[in-house]
């Protein structure tokens, strides 16, 4: 599985089925069922109902017949009815004989004395009889019944047990019948109560304009009324007191989050674009800061479903998981498959075949676009481990650290059972793109798991709070998260497929020229990129929980030292999407007006352990490269030729002391290089902590830090890393859009200094200045010698002119 690092023996365990899953991250207590051993010696369990046929079942439950009654009645009218019958004397004959009162027949003595029925059907004629009879008069009398016996040449008693069967049966399907006009009656019912349940939650008073008051409230809501209360005066206490400093409007009448100038000297008043605005770095977000701590309050905004909303949304969370099931198992046409072998949902056909049963309102009347797109991935994890890792909001980060950025678990509307099955939550999210250009999406949405157990698999979908959640103010545009999620099927040796299905509402507000196709594509948050995310982040986890390691050597002396590095450099890798992406709580500023400059720039403080103290410095820059993404990749991954890049390297090689692989791809490893300076003495190594991934897909991702000696040492003896001071760089580079019509890939570049060690130092402008040029000249030599590389390829050999004969 892992090429030259030969970790796929440690993975899959000696060929069990293993659970993989991190001891801290992803430890779940319940292990995976293939793996116990008590399941294997128990006989095959056939449930009840396969073995009664459902309408054969009802016919002997209702009429209380014994099985000799119900072969000696014989068949009525019709499919089931038309039957066996079999004679009265001859079932006496077999009672006497079971009792040893008779002897057994000659034919039964010689085949052994096995006790064989022997049947026969009722005529054409009899039957008919019966019929004309039944419709006439459906209970006949002794007399009735003693009669048609003699006119048909039959026992009574058989008269009698097809007259109850011809009953049983008309009950049936009576019944079915009856079940389909309730079906849709009950389906129309609860559409009904969605609609209404919603008008309620929205009816205002005439008097005060406020929510209007239905009944009597319980005391629980009369405790959230006054939360409520208490919280927004609190927050116009707040917002009059920050106007005040900020000569500002309100917060709650403020168009976008307030801004409050630092105390650093920016001098950045030669760009002419700022001579009247504040100056632009680190611009401490007030409302961005209150709100975040305001959301933390279950209280806040409402945002709590209450008990007497629980079974709608139970309800909706049941249709939600029909749905996914449905479009996963749906081809053309409700998926077109695009170029890039990309699928994308028909809006059409989805709103003929798909509608929801509560009202989704637009925000502010604009337009939106309509993002939807599926995919499908084996990853290397039980479905134990995934589904524990959805529905535990830190573990979920985990699981995605390049896409969620922020996530919470508001409320639990439902545990469910042990695993997780019918688990209901209430969940807030901040989903990222790994450039500042790129604006990142926020939304409230429930979270439903539901376990198929005959077809081994479980369901994990997100559908929106329309309806109970409202008005809800973020400092991003306005989404929505339609039916999402994936369905995950077990498959042999700990695998797991999924299929993911991708589904949102988003304001179609333009971005950067730069991002424009990629974004409007559905490319930045669809669904290729949340499974080849999962793909490389399983493959790591089951490499960070690997006993039978080869990559051990002098610098990674132990399991428990390579574990050690695997967290620090996954640390290192969070830091770096938490930096270079557009947060709400952060200001990115442009260094010029001109619409085809890509480079952001912005600064904050940092006093928290795992980063150095002081004033930090991040730039981001992204540029389109018309060289694929893996090509990219592989000139930054080769330590020869990276070496060449003076911006990079500052003209010193690379050697590779340790190295630690945790993908299928033989670049998707840790390393730990050193630069081989000629400052560098026995006493003073500088050292490169490095970790690259790649997915054919989904695109590539590298990300190092400098490190010294002492910090390895510290990971390596076995203490905690996490207090080791990182200021990661890296790079992203993305895969163009499937319908572009140039191939080529987006090149993000992210770097960060330390400006200062003092927090409260002023930052000049030739900081500012000399990490621009440092982003330029990283751009430029990585596009000059990628053209070379293309240059100096020799072209592909042309086929060899065929001979012609002449005559």
């Amino acid at each position: 599985m892992y090429g030259d690092c030969q970790v796929l023996s440690s993975m899959v365990g000696g060929g069990g089925n293993a659970v993989v899953s991190p001891d801290s991250l992803f430890s779940s207590p319940i292990q995976n069922p293939s793996s116990l051993g008590f399941m294997a010696n128990m006989p095959p369990f056939h449930a009840f109902s396969s073995i009664i046929p459902k309408e054969e079942g009802m016919m002997v439950m209702g009429r209380g017949v014994s099985k000799e009654e119900e072969m000696e009645s014989g068949s009525g009218s019709g499919g089931l009815l038309d039957g066996v019958l079999s004679c009265g004397e001859e079932h006496d004959d077999e009672l006497l004989q079971q009792h040893s009162l008779l002897p057994p027949p000659p034919s039964q003595q010689q085949t052994g004395g096995k006790n064989k029925k022997r049947y026969h059907r009722h005529t054409a004629r009899q039957i008919q009889e019966m019929e004309t009879l039944f419709k006439e008069c459906p209970h006949p009398d002794e007399k009735q019944r003693m009669k048609l016996s003699q006119e048909l040449g039959l026992k009574p008693r058989q008269v009698k047990f097809w007259f109850q069967n011809r009953r049983t049966q008309m009950k049936a399907q009576q019944d079915r019948a009856d079940n389909v006009i309730l079906r849709a009656e009950n389906d129309s019912l609860k559409n009904e109560n969605f609609r209404l349940q919603s008008a309620i939650r929205n009816v205002v008073c005439p008097n005060c304009g406020g929510p209007a008051i239905l009944g009597e409230m319980s005391f629980d809501e009369q405790q959230l009324r006054i939360e409520n209360a208490r919280l927004k005066d609190e927050l116009e206490r707040l917002s009059c007191i920050t106007s005040r400093y900020a000569a500002a409007p309100p917060l709650g009448h403020m168009p976008s989050p307030l801004l409050i100038a630092p105390s650093l000297d920016l001098d950045m008043g030669v760009y002419s674009r700022h001579f009247n605005e504040p100056p632009p770095f680190e611009m401490i977000s007030v409302a961005a800061t209150l709100s975040e701590d305001l959301q933390h309050s279950p209280f806040a905004g409402g945002l709590i479903v209450l008990d007497q909303d629980k079974p709608l949304v139970l309800d909706l969370a049941m249709t939600a998981a029909d749905h996914l099931v449905r479009m996963c198992n749906a081809g053309a046409p409700l998926w077109v498959r695009k170029s890039g072998n990309v699928e994308v949902l028909d809006l059409e056909e989805h709103a003929k075949g798909f509608s929801w049963p509560m009202e989704l309102k637009q925000q502010n009347g604009g337009e939106f676009r309509t993002e939807a797109s599926r995919d499908t991935a084996m990853v290397i994890m039980n479905s134990i481990t995934l589904v524990d890792a959805f529905l535990d909001a830190n573990k979920w980060m985990e699981l995605f650290p390049s896409i969620v950025s922020k996530s919470r678990t508001v409320q639990v509307l439902s545990s469910g059972v042990a695993g997780g099955n019918g688990c209901l939550q209430l969940m807030h999210g901040e989903l990222q793109f790994l450039s500042p250009l790129v604006a990142a999406r926020e939304a409230y949405f429930f979270r439903y798991c539901q376990q198929n157990s005959e077809e081994g698999s479980w369901i994990m979908v997100d559908f929106p709070v329309d309806g109970f959640v409202e008005g809800v103010q973020t400092c991003f545009p306005w989404y929505r998260r339609r039916t999402s999620g994936c369905i995950i099927q077990d498959m042999p040796n700990g695998y797991s497929r999924v299929m993911w299905v991708e589904h949102a509402e988003v304001d179609d507000k333009p971005v950067h020229q730069v991002f424009n196709q990629f974004v409007s594509s559905g490319m930045a948050f669809g669904a290729t990129r949340w499974v080849s995310t999962l793909q490389r982040q399983c493959e790591r986890l089951a490499s960070l929980m690997a006993r039978n390691i080869s990559d051990l050597g002098a610098v990674i002396p132990s399991p428990e030292a390579r574990k050690n590095m695997m967290k620090l450099s996954q640390r290192m890798i969070r830091t770096f999407c938490s930096t270079v992406y557009a947060t709400g709580a952060q200001s990115w500023t442009a260094l010029s007006d001109s619409l085809d400059d890509t480079i952001r720039v912005t600064t904050r403080k940092n006093t928290e352990p795992g980063q150095p103290n002081g004033v930090i410095l991040t730039a981001v820059s992204t540029t389109w490269l018309p060289f694929s993404h893996q090509q990219v990749f592989e000139l930054l991954t080769d330590e020869q030729r990276r070496s060449q890049l003076d911006v990079l390297s500052s003209g010193n090689s690379l050697h590779e002391v340790a190295h630690i692989a945790n993908g299928s791809h033989p670049r998707n490893c840790i390393s730990l290089l050193r630069v081989n300076a000629a400052s560098n003495s026995t006493h003073s190594v500088e050292l490169l902590l490095q970790e690259s991934s790649t997915h054919p897909t989904g695109g590539s991702i590298l990300v190092y830090a400098t490190i010294d000696v002492d910090a390895v040492q510290v990971a390596m003896s076995g203490d905690d890393p996490s207090y080791i001071p990182l200021l990661p760089t890296g790079f992203v580079i993305s895969p163009a859009a499937s319908d572009s019509a140039t191939a080529g890939c987006l090149f993000t570049v992210g770097t960060q200094v330390l400006a200062s060690a003092v927090p409260s130092a002023k930052l000049n402008l030739s900081s500012v200045t000399a990490i621009n040029n440092h982003l330029s000249s990283t751009v430029q030599q990585i596009t000059s010698m990628l053209a070379g590389a293309a240059a100096e390829q020799p072209p592909p050999a042309s086929a060899p002119a065929t001979e012609q004969s002449h005559a």
